[in-house]
């Protein structure tokens, strides 16, 4: 088993991250908690650094206010050709959590009383949480369809058989941060528009973002959130695109002020200005595959993520060299089942009469950084059905290599020996 990419291309994608192969408290790690935020350009690190220092505000007459202005407008026009929005705005918030609070919540209001919130159980809370309470405050009934525990994620049929003409918000996770399994969000607004063709549909696309091309032009949804930090960025603030009707719903801003502004307060200039760091390591890592073209080179970059994290995700299932995989290791248990078309770089696992902490436990000492989902208001929505109190989640990204996992399975061979 190989990685997809070269061993130079390897080498050049990996440079570009800090902290790759250690971490700065703890020194030599593998990093396998990408799920949990991935890792950092060194690129939107130097851009951080040098937006924090600069003490000038957007809406000035000078030519510095200037200068971040232009630097703001650059990166949403990145963003839509990143995500490929025909329409819409971009805007940034306090975190993907609280956008997709406030896109759903505006949602919600805008069609008080009218019908029925369809949501799922695959769902993260933000969106869950989010549309339980606002379905409640508007007049709306939240009806929440079950996904499938076996594969870990949810069919459009599913949507399809649950949709009904007065259905009017559904919310949709892109890829759940417990499974790794993605959803085909362009099938379930399908399903759901030939019912409720007027339906506002919201996107969590926070754990799908770092794993493969967004194509929003392809999903007709209303709104789409991520976190950039889960997105090669940094903390401190979400993402959000909105369509032209979710946009021009009734939301709080300033008397007299543009009637479709969404951001409350001046935001951060740095914020934006990562954001095409971002776009620009796409568009460099789709170049290497001999793709031209600013958008197909993005297009390009988001099949050789998915082509290397398929190929970290076969090895580890699978094994590497003599190491046995974990299908072959008999009380291992993996979330979603071993052979799951859908799975975006994570494997959830458990190991027979081993408490998942302390299987994260023991892979730390042993250098392999792992995330332990216990079944709490984050995670129990997809362990409990399972009857699981925890699991160990491994999360991969692209810039991680197949000798990793390689180390992984070595530690785990012993684990669940």
């Amino acid at each position: 088993m190989a990685n997809a990419f070269s061993d130079d291309l390897m080498g050049e994608v990996r440079a570009r991250f800090a902290h790759v192969e250690s971490c700065p408290f703890e020194g030599a790690r593998v990093f396998f908690e990408n799920a949990g935020g991935a890792l950092t350009l060194n690129s939107a690190v130097e851009t951080s650094a040098k937006f924090a220092a600069i003490p000038d505000n957007q809406g000035r007459a000078n030519g510095a206010s200037k200068a971040l202005v232009d630097i703001i407008a650059k990166a949403k026009a990145d963003m839509a050709l990143m995500m490929n929005a025909k329409d819409g705005q971009f805007f940034v918030g306090e975190s993907g959590t609280e956008l997709l609070f406030r896109l759903i919540m505006n949602a919600c209001l805008a069609r008080r009383g009218q019908g029925v919130v369809l949501s799922s159980t695959l769902e993260h809370p933000a969106s869950r949480s989010a549309a339980a309470r606002w379905a409640e405050e508007a007049g709306l009934t939240h009806v929440l369809i079950a996904h499938d525990d076996a594969s870990g994620t949810i069919a459009a049929q599913a949507y399809a058989d649950a949709v009904t003409a007065n259905t009017v918000v559904a919310t949709i996770v892109h890829t759940s941060p417990v499974t790794g399994m993605g959803v085909d969000v362009a099938a379930v607004s399908k399903a759901i528009r030939a019912k409720a063709p007027e339906c506002l549909i919201i996107v969590d696309g926070i754990q799908h973002a770092a794993h493969g091309a967004i194509d929003l032009a392809a999903y007709d949804v209303d709104g789409y959130v991520i976190s950039p930090y889960k997105m090669f960025s940094r903390h401190g603030y979400g993402l959000a695109w909105m369509s032209p009707v979710l946009e021009a719903v009734a939301h709080n801003a300033l008397d007299g002020g543009p009637a479709l502004n969404w951001e409350m307060g001046t935001r951060d200039t740095g914020a934006y200005a990562t954001l095409s760091d971002v776009c620009g390591y796409l568009e460099w890592l789709g170049g290497e595959t001999g793709a031209t073209g600013r958008r197909e080179q993005i297009v390009a970059a988001g099949e050789a993520i998915h082509a290397q994290e398929k190929a970290l995700t076969d090895a580890m299932i699978d094994g590497v060299g003599n190491l046995a995989g974990l299908r072959e290791m008999p009380r291992v248990t993996m979330l979603g089942g071993a052979d799951n078309d859908a799975r975006e770089g994570l494997v959830s696992l458990t190991i027979e009469g081993m408490p998942a902490v302390d299987v994260v436990e023991a892979l730390n000492a042993q250098g392999i950084r792992t995330h332990l989902r216990k079944a709490d208001h984050y995670s129990g929505n997809v362990l409990d059905p399972l009857g699981l109190d925890g699991c160990a989640r491994v999360s991969m990204c692209h810039y991680n290599s197949v000798s990793e996992v390689a180390q992984f399975l070595a530690v785990m061979k012993d684990l669940a020996g």
